[in-house]
């Protein structure tokens, strides 16, 4: 049987990644010109280099996307051919592993670059003279690239395949990288909405990969690993490259490390499989077969599609699909009117709250350099803090260990406004509270995602699922556009009022959640009728 083909075209691939290497390489002399000023390039022309290189990284992208297209497809799924899946009593293996780490440093990269924006929007606007509200536009703008790029990374995949768009949105973390090197802010702005466009879909792409391939008794607690570990892991990086690498090299180098983290999604390729039901849904099931093998190991782990196993749908096929409309009545309204007040609420803490966090400590008398110092070693606290997520919803209860950390991130915003309120101007208390935030946050997100796939019916189940992660990055939308007003500002009044949804959508889901954990998706719907 032959091996699933890893690029169509890997010439090109490998060509279009050389270009847009290039491109950023052509940027790094300017950036050097600045090491006799502490490297700060506010003022600096760009030079004939640099416009080479934005060049050739659109065009490095445009061949690198020709290498990755799949070949037309060879057949109707179903057409003459038996369909396969992963039996739900396959025993994780060696594959699965190898999977799952490369997907938690895939996951780990992407969550470092919007946690990066609290690290560079002090030291960017020293630089560029500018007031925090006018820095603010940062992440207005990098979230509005997210939100935009959710959507049409969503499609990618769906299109050319999961494996294809997380190389693809790599080489992009790679060509944004330029960032680092803008000499205004304009571009800063222009660069950091392909940056966040770059970003928006990576996410959702990893879980849907994860889902797709891992046995489905396991698919649960793996789910909230991956969310959690690769949260944690994110924002540690984005928090220690910021505390070591910054005093040195400004807040630019935080950009620039695109391209080494780009660059190793790139070097991991080939431990990223495509997922076996989309490769049977484009009609190539020997590739889907092969995939299936290597992941059941010794045991026969593959049955044909039955009533209870049903294939991939065909791609192009058009199916019904429900609207926020009917997620918003019938058994799932309370349901899903709290878990989109959840993704608010922890969008507006996530991208709000927490890329500010790092502005606000100043006010508990904590000057920048130590307040990087401090959230990185919060991070390492709170990065264990991940495995009572996964025991809780794997043990416990999917809706009850989600509702508690809901209410564990309002306590952790009550404990800062705690803070600023009583004027306690304590490292060592500030540490514990923002390793208590950053602990509660990332499993609120690590669980959120999982659930909201698991309470919805087969019709409704992508548009619910999309709904509650929109919701959330509205939530950093409407953060940013608070913080251009000021809001954050106000340490203690935002910690406040950003408690409120999320105590809200707790009591809402406490009262009217579902019980998910070890239940077949066909019985979740039926409690859902009974409730």
């Amino acid at each position: 049987m032959p091996r699933p083909t890893l690029f169509q075209n890997p010439l090109a691939f490998w060509a279009g990644s050389l270009l847009v290497t290039l491109g950023v390489f052509s940027h790094l002399p300017m950036f050097m010109m600045g090491q006799h000023t502490h490297w700060q390039m506010v003022g600096m022309p760009m030079t004939l280099e640099m416009w080479v290189g934005m060049a050739l990284i659109p065009l490095g992208l445009v061949l690198a996307w020709w290498g990755l297209l799949p070949p037309p497809r060879s057949g109707a799924a179903g057409a003459g051919h038996a369909l396969f899946h992963v039996a739900d009593g396959v025993p994780l293996n060696s594959a699965h592993w190898k999977l799952v780490t490369v997907l938690i440093v895939t996951l780990a990269i992407d969550v470092m670059k919007p946690a990066t924006l609290g690290f560079v929007m002090p030291g960017m606007g020293a630089e560029y003279q500018i007031p925090h509200t006018q820095a603010s536009l940062l992440a207005l703008v990098a979230l509005t690239g997210t939100t935009v790029g959710s959507i049409a990374w969503g499609r990618i995949a769906d299109r050319v395949g999961r494996r294809a768009a997380i190389l693809l949105s790599a080489l992009m973390f790679i060509g944004t990288a330029i960032c680092g090197a803008m000499p205004t802010f304009e571009w800063n702005l222009a660069m950091c909405f392909l940056m966040g466009a770059s970003a928006g879909g990576l996410l959702p792409i990893t879980f849907t990969l994860m889902a797709e391939t891992v046995p489905a008794r396991h698919r649960g607690w793996l789910l909230v690993a991956l969310g959690g570990i690769g949260t944690s892991a994110g924002y540690l990086i984005a928090a220690g490259a910021a505390a070591v690498l910054e005093p040195m090299f400004s807040w630019r180098i935080l950009w620039l490390l695109g391209l080494p983290t780009g660059a190793i999604i790139i070097f991991l390729n080939r431990f990223i499989p495509e997922s076996p039901r989309f490769l049977a849904a484009m009609g190539r099931h020997v590739e889907a077969a092969r995939l299936l093998h290597r992941f059941a190991g010794q045991r026969q782990g593959l049955e044909p599609d039955d009533a209870q196993h049903p294939g991939p749908t065909v791609i192009d096929e058009a199916h019904p699909v429900g609207s926020l409309r009917d997620l918003l009545r019938g058994p799932h309204a309370r349901i899903t009117l709290a878990l989109l007040t959840c993704g608010l609420g922890w969008g507006l803490v996530n991208f709000g709250f927490m890329l500010w966090l790092p502005t606000n400590l100043k006010l508990l008398g904590i000057d920048p350099a130590a307040a990087s110092q401090l959230l990185a070693r919060a991070a390492i606290l709170a990065l264990p803090g991940v495995l009572p997520v996964i025991l809780l919803y794997q043990r416990w209860s999917s809706f009850k260990a989600l509702v508690l950390f809901i209410v564990a991130t309002a306590l952790a915003l009550f404990g800062f406004a705690a803070l600023a309120f009583l004027d306690l101007r304590d490292a060592t208390l500030t540490s514990a509270v923002t390793a208590a935030l950053l602990v509660s946050v990332s499993g609120v997100i690590a669980m959120l995602v999982p659930y909201a796939a698991e309470i919805y019916p087969v019709h409704l189940r992508g548009s619910g699922s999309g709904a509650v992660a929109g919701a959330s990055k509205f939530g950093g939308i409407l953060g940013a556009v608070l913080a251009w007003l000021g809001f954050f500002d106000h340490f203690l009044l935002s910690a406040l009022l950003l408690a409120i949804p999320l105590l809200v959508s707790a009591f809402i889901l406490w009262r009217s959640g579902v019980e998910t954990r070890g239940i077949g998706l066909e019985d979740i719907q039926d409690a859902m009728t009974r409730t």
